[in-house]
């Protein structure tokens, strides 16, 4: 299996993350990708090849245009209101101010197209978002070219990433900006299967009112999760998307055999939806050494869920999502993709 990968993720490299009320060195950094690399290179997995650059329509297609702006101008924007510090949110519009307006002034803004505060804004973050996409998108020109899978190790992550929003660690959106390429180069239906720790809820905001792109997410219940206010088993889609979109958040404590099980449904709505080809937004937090959450997979489970999606039989592009910096991430990673590569053993 061939991995894109650039060594540019580096420019994504914030020093702050509001966790627990204090500002902490961020938990997605990019030893994360260092760790993911090294295993794939130790296992001698495939080649690694650099992403080609690709037209910002692309990005411009499931984004908005205006939030788009905002990602490219905010850091030097931010600089130049005299702030000394990483750009972080820390004003909303919320509940009871249900006006859309956007502000002029750079901290209303930061508010406005964030979902959550933890995730600081640092010099170098857009560049690397903009890296990533590009990643994400040549990796599913393998598939194009006739490849029956590859994996795009994506930093920064994009599933949290919405129309209009970034958090979560997340800018702009590589699963969901790889679905509508392989939409747009000739699959009829594309299905996406976020097994990330935490619900894809940008994803599932980009597709929720579509029928070409099937969604579904396993993950942390969002009562007790990040992203906590999407994610509900009841959200099916909307319009021409209903019944387009699955979701089975899953308790703390979750072991292998019920995650497993969830899969396997997931499994069979995207067989009996009859994708042309899988998108799998691929987060190894579900590991039970995760320092951010609260699944208990061990190294060896993550054989039998690469061997479990490869029995789909589908074209499948992997995209990195979470998994946090401890070294088994390399390890777990790997795991997927061998055990995909070798699904009877």
């Amino acid at each position: 299996m061939k991995t894109v990968y650039s060594p540019e993720h580096i420019l994504r490299n914030a020093k702050t993350e509001l966790t627990g009320g204090q500002l902490v060195t961020p938990f997605e950094c990019p030893q994360r990708a260092n760790y993911v690399l090294d295993a794939i290179k130790l296992a001698q997995l495939g080649d690694v090849v650099m992403p080609t650059q690709w037209s910002r329509h692309w990005v411009d297609s499931v984004h908005d245009k205006n939030y788009l702006t905002f990602l490219d101008t905010v850091w030097q924007r931010w600089v130049n209101a005299g702030n000394q510090g990483e750009a972080i949110p820390n004003v909303w519009p919320s509940r009871s101010m249900p006006s859309q307006r956007i502000p002029r002034h750079i901290e209303g803004q930061l508010g406005y197209y964030s979902l959550a505060g933890e995730t600081s804004i640092s010099e170098g973050t857009a560049e690397a978002a903009w890296v990533s996409a590009n990643v994400a998108l040549s990796a599913a020109e393998l598939l194009n070219l006739g490849e029956h899978s590859a994996f795009a190790l994506c930093r920064p992550p994009g599933h949290h990433a919405s129309n209009d929003q970034f958090g979560g660690y997340c800018f702009i959106n590589n699963a969901a900006i790889a679905a509508q390429k392989l939409r747009y180069d000739g699959a009829h239906k594309v299905a996406i299967l976020d097994v990330d720790f935490h619900h894809g809820n940008g994803t599932q905001d980009i597709f929720y009112q579509r029928d070409d792109v099937l969604f579904c997410s396993i993950h942390g219940d969002p009562m007790v999760a990040f992203p906590y206010f999407l994610g509900f088993a009841d959200e099916i889609g909307e319009g021409p998307g209903k019944g387009f979109n699955l979701n089975i958040p899953l308790p703390r404590g979750t072991s292998y055999s019920i995650w497993r099980a969830a899969l396997c449904r997931a499994i069979t709505k995207i067989l009996s939806y009859g994708a042309d080809a899988v998108v799998v937004s691929l987060g190894v937090d579900t590991f039970e050494k995760d320092p951010i959450s609260f699944f208990k997979l061990k190294s060896n489970d993550f054989i039998d869920m690469g061997q479990t999606i490869a029995e789909m039989g589908l074209p499948t592009l992997f995209v990195m999502e979470g998994g946090y910096a401890v070294e088994e991430i390399g390890t777990n990673t790997v795991n997927v993709l061998r055990g995909f590569e070798n699904p009877t053993g």
